[in-house]
């Protein structure tokens, strides 16, 4: 695996988008614990998505216009219901309040629809991995090698975010006001990135 592959990886993985946004989101409401199941979540996200690229299924996409419509409209549909979900939360307590964590499932699931639901995400890995394939070796098992150095880099940078958020989430909370313009700025972020992805042309 050549160090080439490894920093374009982490350019990608680092850039912002829904998955370091949802990650950075649940770090400052919630805490540690919710950023690290969010990460873990998103990052398997990634596997469907892997194993479309490696078993040729990401040409499928590529080549229906009508299957990756769908599939970008069923993304659309789920950052808005997440802008629309973080306007809602009007309750987060003061940071003194005992807050029961909120479910494993429900973090982690939100995740996984967060990168499962992004259509652009496989033709990312059907493009992107096949450049640092060697053709002198089994391409399969270099495939799967790739795509879980990607998803480990995931991991690691957004529990990173995540945890960073986690650090200041007690002075954010005992700020109510800078609370309510934070959740509209996430609310804001997911609502442009739907405008993106339904915009997102093959």
């Amino acid at each position: 695996m050549s160090l080439e592959y490894l920093l374009t990886s982490l350019v990608v993985v680092a850039s912002p988008g829904t998955g370091v946004l949802y990650t950075l989101a649940s770090g400052l409401a919630h805490g540690r614990r919710a950023s690290t199941l969010a990460a873990f979540g998103c990052t398997l996200g990634i596997v469907p998505h892997m194993l479309a690229a490696t078993t040729g299924l990401a040409s499928l996409l590529h080549a229906s216009a009508t299957a990756f419509h769908w599939l970008k409209l069923l993304g659309v549909v789920y950052l808005l219901h997440l802008a629309w979900s973080v306007l809602r939360e009007n309750g987060i307590p003061p940071a003194t309040a005992n807050l029961a964590p909120l479910p494993a499932k429900r973090l982690i699931g939100n995740g996984v629809l967060i990168n499962l639901l992004n259509p652009k995400l496989t033709l990312f890995f059907f493009a992107f991995l096949p450049q640092f394939v060697d053709t002198g070796r089994p391409p399969l098992a270099q495939m799967l090698e790739l795509s879980l150095a990607f998803m480990l880099l995931t991991f690691t940078v957004f529990m990173v975010y995540g945890v960073s958020a986690a650090a200041a989430r007690q002075r954010v909370l005992a700020r109510p006001r800078a609370l309510a313009w934070l959740r509209r700025a996430f609310a804001a972020s997911f609502l442009a990135l739907a405008v993106r992805l339904a915009m997102t042309e093959r």
